[in-house]
């Protein structure tokens, strides 16, 4: 597991944390909205990837998306999807 430095704000947090010295926020659902937004617009965010791929495997990839009329990126990307959605 990868562990990340804390800034000074996030090692306040800690501390208030660690000694139950923290409180409620005003319009907590509000916040509570507004932060699972966030998190799903970080979650949902598209990134691009680099794959080394054999050649014969690219061609196949590009032959079964031509069927399907769709770009092979796309078929990439709903195969990927798919199998980490099980």
């Amino acid at each position: 597991m990868k562990y990340y430095e804390l800034d000074t704000t996030e090692k306040k947090i800690l501390k208030d944390f660690e000694r139950d010295h923290l409180t409620s926020v005003k319009h907590k659902k509000e916040e509570v909205r507004r932060y699972e937004n966030a998190a799903k617009a970080t979650l949902n965010r598209i990134r691009n990837i680099n794959l080394r791929l054999s050649e014969r495997d690219l061609q196949k990839m590009k032959a079964k998306a031509a069927e399907k009329g769709i770009p092979y990126q796309t078929l990439v990307t709903s195969i990927l999807h798919e199998y980490t959605s099980r």
